[in-house]
This record gives C-alpha cells, structure tokens and sequence, in this order.
C-alpha cells in the first residue's frame, strides 16, 4: 500500500533534502506561467514544460526558467500529455502544476520545509487543487489532489485529466 502524506502533515527525515522535477503541459500560457513558475522558482531542483502547441510568447517565458522544453504534439488527452511530461523527469519526486496554479507565499513556506523534512518512504503527497474564487480572490472552491509523486513508482494519469 503506498504512503500517502498530507501537505500539512511533517514526516521528518533529517537534514536530507528530496529532490523535485516539476512537470508542466502548456499551451499559449503567457498571462499566467511567468506568476506560476515565480511562485515555485528556486524549490525544483528541474523544470521540464512540455509545449502542445503555443503560438504566443509561452516559450520564451518558460526558456527564462528552463533549457527543458519539450515539443508535445497535442492529441486531444491530458492523460498522454502529462504522462510524457512525468517521463521526462530525473527527480527522486514529480510535483505537477498547471500554468495558472500559484504556490501562495504560506504554501511555499510549507513545500520548502516539506522537501526539506519529507521521508522518502512516502510516495505521494496531497496538496489542495482550487477549482473557484470569489471575486475578492478568495478561494471559493477546492479539492485534494496527488501533486508530488515518487518518480521511480511510475504513477500514470488514466482517462480524462482537467486541464
């Protein structure tokens, strides 16, 4: 049965840190990549964005990041998209975002210290996923989601993934 910890749970492991690929499918993502890629900038050891098609200046921002950018030809499935994305990765863990997710700077806080302190026995953590915000940017609406994942368990996304 795999080990699953909560985001806000600590697991300490010494002064040890885990190591992170973030994994990301884009496309035409100027208005939100460069707030994203901020708010986890200097936390993942590599950056691997995987580009199904962009038009606009995506790339260039993700290249201000990354040399990890990779063509991804678009066949209308998340699953397939984000499966490549994982495979690129040479992390001990995958942590996946979507180009309008942002690590508020409290939940940065806690992914550092979390890889700092994570034990490597645990395969997955669960982080909140917001779907909805009130008009004041308050979260309206969320969910827990798988969002860092052991690399070498090979975790596949099956069927229909949101974007």
């Amino acid at each position: 049965m795999p080990r699953v910890a909560a985001f806000n749970r600590r697991a300490i492991r010494g002064e040890e840190s885990i190591s992170i690929s973030l994994c990301m499918i884009v496309k035409n993502e100027e208005a939100s990549l460069t707030r994203c890629l901020d708010s986890v900038n200097g936390i993942a050891d590599e950056i691997v964005i995987v580009d199904t098609g962009s038009t606009d200046q995506t790339r260039q921002i993700a290249a201000r990041y990354t040399e990890r950018i990779i063509d991804f030809e678009w066949v209308d499935d998340f699953a397939a998209a984000r499966n490549f994305a994982f495979e690129q990765a040479t992390s001990e863990y995958i942590l996946w975002l979507d180009a309008d997710d942002v690590f508020e700077p409290d939940d940065r806080v806690k992914l550092i210290e979390l890889k700092r302190s994570l034990d490597p026995a645990v395969d997955s953590v669960t982080m909140d996923y917001h779907l909805s915000f009130t008009a004041e940017g308050k979260v309206a609406y969320s969910l827990r989601r798988n969002r860092l994942v052991r690399r070498d368990r090979n975790y596949r996304w099956i069927g229909a993934c949101s974007a």
